[in-house]
């Protein structure tokens, strides 16, 4: 081969590994992150494990990734480790479909229906198709196809491309000889191992492999101990992966470690045994793309039926390799994690889809966060107590966390190839929790209002608390509102929270406005005052960052952003409607006595 043979392997290898990375995202993207979530929510029974581990790696078209994505799951605690065991078993099978598809470039015959059939004649349809989709549709799935298409094509023309490079080596007695020497087991499952630890990608090697097979060199012999190999290459990827996460994570790595082992040395030591007695004549034949596919799914799939009894045991071994020193929740809470932000694993940045909905989760736990410290704060004005105050200082410094992680993680996140869909949701996400956090806050100064009020002994009059009551009602209800429009993207949601923030200005004033008058008769004193109008500002603000939420969630929806504008819009287009939902809520928090003029 000269150099010119060398570079068109070369870049025929480059083209394949660009085409299969191509397809791989282009089919995770256009799942959405919904593959990952049934691995994450449909793993209970193993059997079901299994299947789905096999379903989702023929879509995403990497074993790899699953095994990844297992090892983040089992980080981030969303997932057990008993559970991580059947997915990586049916990862194993779900792989084998990219042979499958690779060999599609042996078909050789003259009939119309081969000729289709053959990647040389319709990946250029495919090609046409995807660039077509790609640059002149607007619909993003159809983008995301058209990625998938030719993806495919460039991948095929990577295939074809090493195959022909390859092709004239078929003559060339040292590289016939360099082949014959990986006949022998040990070298050829080493030589795979390798290979594939390299490239870090199983379908990629064996694609390798089927290419070689056009020199006609390529016997089974061969080939069936480099495809053991492969196997087990395709573990450095998890094994790496694992490094610096929790020991349940490192022992989702190990079981798909031992798992591959398990089953490359049961196999060979039973096939080999074999061979010595029977003599598989089929040994000596030159292997081909379908050949080679066939091999790889029998060992996989065979290896799963034959260890899927022993799971638990692959789970202890992996357990006494990496032995435990206490549970996981113990050691989250030694190392200060939160469970709920270990799922902002950087593991899944690799699927921005289901990164996204992670995020989401997060975030909206967030808010009920937000929420729950808000009302613990209102409950202690009524009757103040220790461990209550002490959940809201709790509660507001975990939400700091919370801005903190989710505001770090998204930042990571948005570098990535987002869908128009997963970048809107990014950009709520990013202008709410700083607004989540505020109201936590704004909580905390409430919760400090009513820590002084306790250590002076003062106590509102009953008129006060009536009024104190209905404005807390209202910023109930409007952090009820936002928050659930938040979780829900309901924009029709979104848009009765400002009219309700209106009120909640109108109710501050008028508080306002009354602690004056309370203070020129002298039936409230100064001190009382100043912790009044602490409580009525705090929750006005609140009500703003409500607004705030709402406003983003609406002006996302309509692809701009731009708050004070906004609301003027907002009010003058709904000027009916608003007024309407501003009357009623005005006469709902209406502050006593004022119904008769009186203050």
């Amino acid at each position: 081969m000269d150099i010119f043979g060398i570079l068109s392997m070369i870049g025929g290898l480059a083209l394949f590994l660009y085409g299969m990375e191509a397809m791989g995202a282009g089919l995770s993207k256009l799942s959405g992150g919904r593959m990952e979530r049934l691995l994450e929510k449909l793993t209970s029974k193993r059997i079901m494990a299994v299947l789905l581990g096999a379903g989702v790696t023929a879509v995403i078209q990497s074993s790899s990734a699953t095994t990844v994505m297992v090892v983040g799951f089992v980080n981030s605690g969303i997932m057990k480790l008993n559970q991580a065991v059947g997915i990586i078993m049916g990862a194993n099978i779900g792989t084998t479909i990219t042979s499958w598809l690779l060999s599609l470039t042996g078909i050789q015959g003259s009939s119309f229906i081969l000729k289709m059939l053959k990647p040389s004649s319709f990946s250029p349809i495919l090609a046409i198709v995807g660039i077509i989709f790609i640059m002149f549709t607007k619909d993003e799935k159809k983008k995301d196809i058209g990625g998938i298409f030719l993806g495919f094509a460039i991948l095929m023309y990577g295939m074809e491309a090493m195959s022909g490079a390859v092709a004239p080596l078929a003559d060339n007695e040292k590289f016939t000889g360099i082949l014959t020497m990986f006949s022998n087991p040990i070298l050829g499952l080493l030589a795979g191992t390798i290979l594939t630890a390299v490239i870090q990608s199983s379908s990629a090697s064996v694609g390798i492999l089927q290419a070689l097979c056009a020199t006609g060199a390529v016997n089974f012999s061969t080939a069936l101990p480099i495809i053991m190999g492969q196997n087990i290459g395709t573990c450095v990827t998890a094994i790496i992966s694992s490094i610096g996460t929790s020991k349940n994570a490192k022992r989702a790595a190990a079981v798909h470690l031992f798992f591959n082992i398990s089953g490359t040395v049961i196999f060979m030591v039973v096939f080999y045994t074999l061979n010595t007695f029977v003599h598989f004549s089929f040994l000596n034949t030159a292997a081909s793309p379908a050949g080679i596919a066939v091999i790889h799914s029998l060992f996989n799939i065979g290896a799963t039926i034959l260890l899927f009894p022993f799971a638990n045991l692959l789970e202890k071994m992996a357990i006494l390799a990496i032995p435990d020193k206490g549970s996981e929740v113990e050691e989250m809470e030694e190392e200060k994690i939160n469970p709920d932000l270990a799922r902002l694993d950087e593991r899944f940045l690799d699927k921005p889809g289901f990164a996204m909905e992670e995020c989401r989760g997060v975030a909206i736990n967030m808010a009920r966060k937000s929420k729950k410290a808000m009302n613990l704060a209102i409950d202690l004005l009524k009757e103040y107590d220790e461990k209550t105050s002490a959940r809201v200082e709790k509660l507001e410094n975990q939400i700091d966390q919370y801005e903190d992680a989710l505001g770090t993680y998204l930042v990571k996140l948005s570098e990535r190839d987002l869908s128009v869909k997963d970048s809107r949701i990014l950009s709520v996400l990013l202008h709410c929790i700083g607004d989540f956090e505020r109201i936590s806050d704004h909580a905390v100064n409430i919760r400090d209002a009513a820590v002084e009020m306790n250590k002076k002994n003062l106590q509102f009059s009953d008129k006060a608390k009536q009024e104190l009551l209905v404005f807390s009602n209202a910023i109930r209800d409007i952090i009820d509102r936002a928050v659930l429009a938040f979780e829900t993207g309901d924009t029709g949601l979104a848009k009765e929270v400002e009219p309700l923030e209106q009120v909640v200005d109108a109710l501050n004033k008028e508080e306002k406005q009354r602690h004056i008058n309370r203070l020129r008769t002298g039936t409230c004193t100064i001190e009382l005052g100043f912790v009044l109008s602490d409580i009525s500002t705090n929750f006005e603000r609140a009500a703003d960052h409500c607004s705030n939420i709402a406003v983003c969630l609406l002006q996302v929806d309509e692809g701009g952003f731009d708050t004070h504008e906004y609301l003027d819009i907002l009010k003058e287009e709904n000027s009916e409607e608003f007024r309407h939902e501003y009357m009623e809520l005005s006469e709902k928090y209406t502050l006593p006595e004022s119904k008769h003029g009186g203050k």
